[in-house]
């Protein structure tokens, strides 16, 4: 008479076999091409999708959709939102259906102009703060800084540098952008998944937050009740203001590819400026579909700062609607600089 161990055995060896059996791909008889060029189109060409039906099937009807939308087989890439963008057929054929995917890469359809700058004042900033956010709120600066055992969130008098309140962050904690909204800080760290809410008031911590499909924390901005999240990539994510959840993202995408390294964020007059990481310029992004449609180049004012060991690239940029200016600075840079954008 079998054991116990032994009819298990067999019991189990049976059923990897008949799982084995109905394993296997699923049988695909289309594929989807374009006449986008390596995957990549520019935005207002017209796209052309079309099928290779590998084995003739007698098609009845075809449904196409980029993204979320439904689209024909040949559309004008008109109001699109860049970067990568699925592509998916539905194939009705013989009372059958497949649903087939692909994907398309959208860029911009136009070169970034090229934006200089004039320097307006010059201000003190503490040379020891490696700056992650800043953003003016009624009157007053507001920044996070970085670096591990390092890293705080500070309320400044911007014209003299004098720190007005501070609080540093937990030794574990990579501080990293900020922004302001509904009279509390929103302020990033990088890779623990979590940010925190402050009192704009008083810099009393309110509440944390778990990011969502963003993995990292780098740069904050806002506008009309939106708060908009860089994550080191080229997706910028749009999060809502009460329950921190990311419901939408665009991607960063100049005429000839996608950008990522996305950094530190402000709004201004419609557009976002941001830094990117180890790069002494600024973006100016449409927030509407991730098209760069400007570029600054701040590398000179590196120059201007006092140069020491740890002197590290710009970051920092912040919108002041009092003086109607914007104000730079960089990780570890001992001065604050108003400007005024040139085309």
């Amino acid at each position: 008479m079998p054991t116990l161990k032994y009819l298990l055995i067999i019991f189990l060896s049976g059923f990897i076999i008949s799982c084995g059996s109905n394993s296997g791909k699923k049988k695909i008889d289309f594929v989807i091409t374009t006449n986008a060029e390596k995957g990549n189109i520019n935005k207002n060409k017209t796209l052309e999708l079309s099928l290779i039906n590998k084995k003739n099937h007698a098609i009845d009807s075809v449904i196409y959709t980029l993204g979320k939308k439904r689209v024909s087989e040949k559309t004008e890439l008109t109001n699109v939102k860049l970067g990568k963008q699925p592509i998916e057929a539905k194939v009705y054929f013989d009372d059958n259906l497949q649903v087939i995917t692909s994907a398309i890469t959208i860029l911009n359809d136009k070169a970034p102009k090229i934006f200089t700058y004039e320097i307006i004042n010059e201000y003190p900033h503490d040379i020891t703060s490696y700056t992650q956010g800043l953003e003016f709120y009624n009157g007053f600066l507001y920044e996070s800084t970085g670096q591990y055992s390092e890293s705080k969130l500070r309320k400044l008098d911007y014209k003299t540098g004098k720190v007005l309140k501070n609080i540093n962050l937990a030794d574990e904690y990579f501080g990293e952008g900020l922004t302001i909204l509904n009279n509390k800080v929103f302020q990033l760290t990088w890779r623990k998944g979590t940010g925190f809410v402050y009192s704009v008031d008083t810099l009393e911590k309110l509440s944390s937050f778990k990011y969502g499909n963003s993995k990292e924390g780098w740069g904050l901005c806002n506008h009309n009740n939106v708060i908009y999240k860089s994550d080191g990539t080229e997706k910028i994510w749009m999060l809502n203001p009460e329950t921190l959840v990311e419901e939408d993202y665009i991607q960063v995408c100049t005429n000839k590819g996608k950008i990522s390294q996305i950094n530190e964020m402000e709004w201004i007059d419609g557009k976002i400026y941001t830094n990117r990481y180890q790069k002494n310029g600024v973006a100016i992004i449409n927030p509407e579909n991730g098209a760069v449609i400007g570029v600054i180049d701040f590398s000179p004012l590196k120059e201007l700062v006092t140069q020491h060991p740890k002197l590290d690239v710009l970051n920092g940029i912040a919108y002041n609607p009092e003086t109607k200016s914007i104000f730079v600075t960089g990780k570890r840079w001992d001065k604050l600089f108003e400007v005024k954008i040139i085309e």
